[in-house]
């Protein structure tokens, strides 16, 4: 049959009985087999279903021009950051009209006063530029392109950065003389992204990761020598363990950070003795996770401490952290400056020479404090105050220690990005770029407002709605989005793409369940291990909500999450099937078991802090069987879903989505469409390139339209 062909019906995955057990069960898995991407049968599966939706939303095609053409639009595409202060230099990435990747730059100072950026300047050569790194050159010839590292030697003479053209995250590292332009003979392939210099300029520390994916060595290598003769100053067996390593803002200190998804560890080396020993700075103890950055307060060297251990003084353990300071000769000499506060999540310290900044989260909004250091200690925290109901801010490129200005970042889900300068001094704050939205965007034309939805527990879930004013009263075709792991919180933030929607007279929501971190530490612990359930449930209750109120009707709504919110839209396609007419669910963690229970698996061992260990507990084992997607697929009537996954994806295997659609549509009644997609040359953040992701998202977008019922065709 020619390639051309109409399909007449979706392709039909082969049943190939594999068993599995564990604690007494045996599950019988039939659709294992498609875990060989090697296989050239497995390859035809896939390119067979990605045949079967380009056919299924080819009447798409129109919409999905228009929404491309519409992001196009707005952007401006030749554009450039505001430039960042390191040195003797400004930074600042450009991008151009008609390329797909970024390109780094840098421009002198005009003196050791100059805290002024230049002002940026789309498509004009500021004077003394200098190209560092054009991502368009390093990605010619190759499907896929990303950056892993990028760093500047102290003295602004040498840069370290390295690249992945696989899509798999694993990266070649390269030197390039600033000066002359000439990149050196030093090459280290394999490596994790991220590069640190010492400050003697001459040697380098970098990562590279075990079988399971797991950065696990820091390596020390030395300019102009063989990678055979590069060093290992540190490693984790610990498979539970990630590695990374960095350096203080003050430069003074090397930084070797050991963490678990509940356990932290901390090594630190004075920089200007790079081949030194490194020493821990608070031993790891099971269940405590802390931060330390160096600070000079009073005239003394003192580690500001961020941890989650007893507060000494209240005696209570600190859930939210506590903010601590040290001497650095003993670091264990704890005394607190901030105390545990219930409502409040302390989430970073940041220092300078000449003050704090304290990032932190309170009512499920992120706060920044500024808090001066005086000749005798501490000053008067002030926390940044602005005029919306819902937002983000926090702080952006700071990387000088004596630096008058704080640069930081603020946007909302109808404020497009905005970058200021506060004057540390005066509290004066610097407008430097406002995100451009081209054609005629109207930020008053929208609006965004909390809503909250109540579990069955009595729990109040926050959720945040974004539509325009104009909208009809009545339910609106609604996009419900969600993720729900990692205590990660989903921020306000504005989207060009998302005008698309909004515009076609979509609600756009985020339920902020539990599992993230919105509400604290307790909101991310409510939703993990044992009680990952919450996760789910509060994403149905929100959904219920949001009808319940009016905002919409079952037959427009559509749910959306990624990855481990991929797990999510799994759990409740399950779950609660007829509130929703369609879900999205992109790279999804919808065969969580089998994953969790192979430690050969990347990243299998880290995360069982995150879900339990179903291998050694048959209480987490029949857990995680009660609500993982995959072995819970059910007789019935399902809404249309698009499963979207990549084949070089480390963190999420395509077998995961891949198993899933062929499970589901082997078992599920009615007729409502399911589609899987698999690009077949990329990892787990998709496509690579800007134009190329406005792609996927006008896919994804047009197929939200269309099935939420704000698009006909």
């Amino acid at each position: 049959m020619p390639e051309s062909a109409p399909l007449s019906a979706p392709p039909v995955a082969k049943t190939v009985p594999f068993e599995r057990t564990h604690h007494g069960h045996t599950f019988v898995d039939e659709y294992e087999w498609l875990r060989d991407k090697e296989s050239p049968e497995v390859v035809a599966y896939l390119e067979a279903e990605n045949a079967w939706t380009d056919q299924q939303t080819a009447d798409l095609a129109p919409l999905r021009g228009k929404i491309f053409d519409e992001i196009k639009s707005r952007t401006q595409e030749t554009d450039m950051s505001v430039p960042t202060r390191l040195g003797d230099w400004w930074y600042y990435a450009r991008t151009a009209e008609g390329k797909q990747y970024g390109i780094q730059c840098r421009c002198p100072i005009s003196g050791p006063d100059d805290w002024t950026p230049p002002e940026p300047a789309p498509g004009v050569e500021l004077p003394g530029e200098q190209i560092l790194l054009d991502g368009n050159a390093e990605a010619e010839g190759h499907e896929f392109f990303s950056v892993g590292a990028f760093s500047i030697s102290h003295d602004g003479t040498l840069l370290a950065y390295s690249t992945d053209v696989v899509g798999d995250e694993r990266y070649t590292l390269r030197f390039k003389n600033l000066l002359t332009g000439e990149l050196l003979p030093d090459e280290i392939p394999g490596t994790a992204p991220g590069a640190t210099w010492a400050i003697d300029h001459s040697h380098v520390f970098y990562l590279t990761v075990d079988e399971s994916w797991r950065p696990d060595t820091v390596w020390r290598h030395r300019l102009g020598t063989d990678r055979t003769e590069d060093v290992t100053v540190f490693h984790e067996p610990d498979e539970r363990y990630w590695v990374s390593v960095g350096s203080t803002r003050s430069e003074k200190y090397l930084m070797i950070w050991v963490g678990s998804k509940i356990t932290t560890e901390g090594w630190v080396l004075e920089s200007g003795n790079p081949t030194g020993e490194f020493r821990v700075l608070l031993p790891r103890r099971e269940g405590v996770e802390y931060g330390a950055e160096h600070a000079v307060v009073a005239g003394e060297d003192r580690f500001l401490v961020l941890h989650n251990d007893v507060d000494p003084e209240s005696g209570v353990k600190a859930e939210n952290f506590v903010l601590a300071e040290a001497p650095v000769a003993d670091p264990s000499a704890l005394r607190t400056l901030i105390a545990h506060r219930d409502d409040v999540r302390l989430e970073d310290v940041d220092a300078f020479a000449g003050h704090l900044v304290l990032g932190y989260r309170r009512e499920a909004l992120t706060r920044l404090a500024v808090w001066p250091l005086t000749a005798d200690g501490y000053g008067e925290l002030t926390e940044l105050e602005f005029d919306e109901e819902l937002f983000s801010v926090g702080p952006g490129a700071n990387p000088e220690w004596h630096q008058p200005t704080l640069r930081l970042g603020f946007t909302s889900f109808i404020t497009p990005s905005r970058v200021y300068d506060r004057v540390v001094a005066t509290g004066e704050m610097l407008l430097r770029k406002a995100q451009p939205v081209l054609g005629e965007f109207d930020p008053t034309a929208y609006e965004q407002h909390r809503d909250w939805a109540v579990a069955q527990d009595g729990t109040r879930i926050p959720l945040s709605i974004v539509r325009r004013k104009d909208l009809p009263d009545g339910p609106a075709p609604t996009l419900l989005y969600g993720y729900g792991s990692y205590e990660a919180s989903i921020d306000p933030g504005f989207s060009v793409a998302r005008l698309s929607l909004l515009d076609r007279g979509m609600v756009f929501a985020v339920a902020h369940v539990r599992g993230g971190g919105e509400m604290g530490r307790h909101w991310y612990e409510n939703g993990k291990t044992l009680a990952k359930k919450n996760t789910f449930t509060d994403f149905v209750v929100c959904a219920q909500h949001l009808i319940d109120t009016g905002v919409t009707a079952a037959d427009r709504l559509v749910a959306d999450g990624g990855s481990a919110g991929g797990l999510l839209m799994g759990a409740v396609a399950n779950l609660a099937p007829e509130l929703f007419t369609g879900i999205l669910a992109n790279v999804p963690f919808v065969d969580p078991l089998t994953s969790i229970l192979d430690p050969s698996l990347p990243l299998t061992v880290i995360e069982w802090d995150e879900w339990g260990n179903p291998l050694d507990n048959p209480e987490v084992y029949e857990y995680m069987r009660s609500y993982s997607p995959y072995e819970n697929v059910e007789a019935k009537d399902y809404p249309a879903i698009l499963a979207i996954t990549s084949i070089n994806d480390t963190r999420v295997l395509y077998v995961e989505p891949a198993k899933w659609v062929a499970k589901l549509r082997a078992t599920k009644t009615g007729d409502a469409p399911l589609l899987l997609k698999t690009e077949m040359s990329a990892g787990h953040g998709g496509v690579s390139g800007r134009y190329e992701k406005w792609r996927e998202v006008a896919f994804e977008f047009a197929w939200v339209l269309a099935t939420s019922g704000a698009y006909r065709p």
